[in-house]
């Protein structure tokens, strides 16, 4: 059943179908072909995969990052990290990884920040001399932080999907975001140098206090947030009702650079983008459930732990097969039907479950930049205003660098659990 389950999804996918639609249908050929069910169990099970509270926090975050899209806090914050590393030649690029590593700890999404990052972010670095097509990938690569710094939508769909921990998860995402954002930074500074870009990069940037004081309503959204979540007081899902109602006070009344006739075009975007995803986790839901109901898990932790006899082995395995497909199939959906399948067998293996699932969504997040169906590469050549053809040219370098810090991440879980282990053991 799971075979040819799977078989109608990726022929489906070929036919260019929605994801969601993909799944959903898939999984009701399985119902329908393999099981004694009646259809409308499709119907619950689609009701029961959204019926969790955490997941009213995926509509709230995205919401937040729009506020702070149009709000005047995005700009800010780019003025704030281009005070702290603009002076340096290729400070500009730089910029560009900081901001978004900050940005990212409020939004929870790499899409978003690739707008709202990039809008900014793109026109100054083609403005100071950068090519559009590096531009473009150096945007579509630090963007990846939105899924990797906490809040992350990617962690809450890990932690719905296989009963873990999401204020873990979220402090576990703090290590190997800051490792990316650094060896990012690296790779960018190097890059300027040899190829002689960024030398006017510090013109026009402010002083750090004055960037600083202007910035600091906007600094204080992440701690709120996260203080909010590792200090026990707020759950995630209360968290992002409070980041949606700090960044409403902060771009309507204190910047004013939100209006009351900017709400509709806000709101409407963010519910557009949150039925999107919630339409993916209920078909996805669906079709989790019904492999579980034939207990494809269980099978399928017992071969991976007989095929690869060791943790490091099966973390080499499970990585090659993830970055496959996160190449194909968008995150979410590939969260949730595969979290609730290879969680069981990294478990026998010993592996902590936290730890597996920053694996999975640094891996899967790298999906998101590579063709043929990255979606930060189509968002970032459309604000950069260049073809993804040209981007290949920069691109592989950048692909390169997160590929060794995931290396780092699998095979050094300290980076990601010591942090963990200090606040909740």
């Amino acid at each position: 059943m799971a075979g040819t389950m799977l078989a109608i999804m990726l022929v489906l996918f070929a036919l260019s179908v929605p994801v969601a639609v993909a799944i959903g249908l898939a999984a009701i050929a399985g119902i329908e072909f393999f099981t004694r069910f009646p259809l409308i169990v499709a119907a619950q099970q689609i009701y029961v995969a959204l019926d969790r509270f955490p997941l009213a926090a995926i509509p709230f975050f995205i919401l937040a990052g729009n506020l702070m899209e149009v709000g005047g806090i995005s700009r800010r914050l780019v003025e704030f990290a281009r005070a702290i590393v603009g002076g340096v030649q290729g400070g500009l690029a730089m910029t560009c990884v900081l901001t978004c590593m900050i940005f990212a700890a409020i939004s929870g999404s790499s899409v978003a920040t690739t707008f709202a990052i990039g809008a900014i972010m793109v026109p100054a670095l083609k403005r100071l001399g950068y090519p559009a097509a590096f531009a473009g990938s150096l945007q579509a690569s630090s963007a990846e932080l939105g899924v990797v710094i906490p809040p992350s939508i990617p962690m809450i769909l890990y932690g719905v999907a296989t009963q873990t921990s999401i204020p873990e998860l979220f402090i576990a995402g703090i290590g190997p975001g800051v490792l990316i954002a650094a060896v990012l930074s690296v790779v960018v500074l190097v890059w300027c140098r040899v190829n002689g870009w960024g030398k006017q990069d510090g013109e026009g940037r402010l002083g750090l206090m004055p960037a600083t004081r202007d910035a600091f309503f906007a600094l204080l959204m992440p701690v709120i947030v996260l203080g909010g979540i590792y200090g026990g007081i707020t759950t995630p899902t209360e968290a992002s009702v409070i980041a949606v109602c700090y960044a409403l006070t902060v771009g309507l009344v204190i910047y004013r650079e939100l209006r009351p006739r900017d709400l509709y075009p806000v709101f409407r975007k963010s519910v557009i983008t949150s039925s999107v995803i919630m339409f993916i986790i209920a078909t996805a839901g669906l079709f989790s459930w019904l492999l579980n109901r034939q207990g494809i898990p269980d099978q399928m932790a017992s071969w991976l732990v007989a095929t690869f006899g060791s943790p490091a082995w099966f973390l080499l395995g499970v990585n090659l097969f993830l970055f496959v497909v996160g190449m194909f199939i968008e995150t979410s959906a590939s969260i949730i039907v595969l979290g609730p399948i290879l969680q069981p067998a990294a478990a026998q293996f010993g592996i902590d479950p936290v730890h597996f699932g920053t694996i999975m969504v640094v891996n899967l997040a790298l999906g998101m930049v590579t063709p043929p169906f990255g979606v930060n590469l189509f968002a970032a050549a459309q604000v950069a205003e260049t073809g993804i053809d040209r981007m290949m040219r920069y691109l592989p370098v950048f692909i390169l660098a997160v590929i060794l810090c995931l290396g780092v991440i699998t095979y050094v879980p300290a980076l990601t659990l010591a942090l963990r282990d200090l606040v909740y053991r």
